[in-house]
């Protein structure tokens, strides 16, 4: 993402759905280069919208949707989760809820299936079309201690396959170009400015 891209996004202004600022900045920063105006959910102070289904593309598209039609805007809404195999893939779309990263790695001390992925479903609404999802996924491990001081969630414990740093251990650069966040952002700008 480090070229300038070849032509402008179809919309001037986005509004991120979501109140979470650790997600806000990293959209924020992989989105700059693109010359969209951002504002967020928790910059207009827009209501939490609730997340009650149980999937990532559901729980993306009603944010996104309550969001666009707030505000009349284009609206880009993230769900996304960490899958623990040992755990039977959860937290899965409960992360938010799940605690502490140290939690997790204490509920797998000495289990020696350490599997994990990350899951990232964006989905963008732009007012008169459908709902646009975009998927990403990154798999890895968790580590057996949390590490790092970068990032955000379970970032701390969660090491990409082929790699012995964290998220939280990595500039923030490698991170969003190793990410569940950023392979989705990857698909959604490659259709955008193709």
């Amino acid at each position: 993402m480090t070229a300038a891209p070849a032509r402008k996004a179809p919309f001037a202004k986005l509004v991120l759905a979501s109140r979470n600022k650790g997600k806000i900045d990293e959209l924020t920063e992989l989105l700059a280069p693109y010359g969209v105006e951002l504002t967020s959910a928790l910059a207009l102070d827009l209501p939490e919208v609730p997340e009650t289904t149980n999937t990532f593309d559901g729980n993306a598209a009603q944010k996104a949707e309550a969001v666009a039609q707030l505000t009349g805007l284009p609206a880009l809404a993230d769900d996304s989760g960490l899958c623990v195999d040992a755990l039977g893939g959860a937290p899965g779309v409960d992360s938010a809820y799940y605690g502490p990263p140290a939690k997790l790695v204490a509920a797998l001390q000495g289990n020696p299936n350490r599997g994990a992925h990350f899951i990232c479903v964006l989905a963008l609404k732009v007012p008169g079309q459908p709902v646009r999802f975009f998927h990403g996924r990154v798999d890895g491990a968790i580590s057996p201690e949390c590490r790092g001081t970068g990032g955000h969630g379970f970032d701390p414990a969660f090491v990409p396959a082929g790699h012995m740093a964290t998220f939280a251990e990595m500039p923030a650069v490698q991170k969003n170009a190793l990410s569940h966040r950023g392979r989705a952002l990857q698909l959604l700008l490659s259709q955008m400015f193709g």
